[in-house]
């Protein structure tokens, strides 16, 4: 399972590393130009530990069983591709899971971590490449509403083919008592299709919903971040 884990996070890092050269194809400027190495590592460092720390500031929703927990440690991940591009965004969201490993360890055998990181990615690449083709505000607000939309998607595939049924596997339940939980909090959960449509799929698009308007309230604040971090390189 490690080793399928780690595949997979290699795989997403090359996908990142091949739509990154595409935005820099399509552009005619490499990211590395915009900011140097130094800068570019820290402001890696310092998106990943803005991430890490908006984890601990989680809650559920009452529409979902209370494992699921929203958080808003995507925000400074999404920001930070926007500026440094799709293979940075996939690493503050690898180094953000692993101070997260470090600080308090895992309860899911590393589930929920790896969950975590490839609905993440699944998140902020598709916006990443859309804002790195037409850098404006359109092209975030496209690029949000399609990462909204595969973060969705992913989400309910992960969970329902992978997270759950490993959770119950982990802690040694039934599937049926983690479907009941679901159970408690609407009625319409009766089982797996169920809990995806009404649990999983309506907590991943109100999170992206929720994320992508604080991303584009931040939308000003962004571009002068962006304007001096380019400076400062000049």
């Amino acid at each position: 399972m490690i080793f399928v884990m780690i595949a997979i996070v290699v795989l997403i890092i090359v996908l990142a590393k091949l739509l990154e050269s595409f935005i820099e194809k399509k552009q005619g400027q490499k990211f590395g130009e915009q900011v140097g190495k130094i800068q570019r590592m820290t402001l890696i460092a310092m998106f990943s530990a803005i991430a890490f720390i908006l984890m601990y500031f989680d809650f559920p929703l009452g529409f979902a069983p209370p494992f699921y927990k929203l958080d808003f440690s995507e925000l400074p991940v999404l920001l930070g591709s926007f500026i440094l591009g799709p293979v940075a965004g996939v690493l503050i969201e690898v180094l953000k899971i692993l101070l997260k490993l470090a600080v308090k360890g895992t309860d899911t055998a590393l589930v929920g971590e790896f969950s975590n990181f490839v609905i993440g990615c699944s998140y902020i690449l598709p916006a990443s490449l859309i804002y790195g083709l037409m850098k404006d505000k359109k092209g975030m607000l496209l690029g949000l509403l399609s990462g909204t939309v595969l973060m969705s998607t992913a989400g309910c595939f992960l969970n329902a083919f992978v997270v759950v049924p490993k959770y119950a596997e982990i802690f040694g339940m039934p599937l049926s008592t983690i479907i009941g939980m679901g159970t408690k909090v609407n009625k319409n959960i009766t089982d797996m299709t169920t809990f995806i449509a009404f649990a999983v799929l309506p907590f991943n698009v109100f999170k992206c919903i929720v994320v992508s308007i604080l991303t584009m309230m931040f939308y000003v604040p962004f571009l002068m971040i962006k304007k001096q971090v380019v400076k400062s390189k000049s």
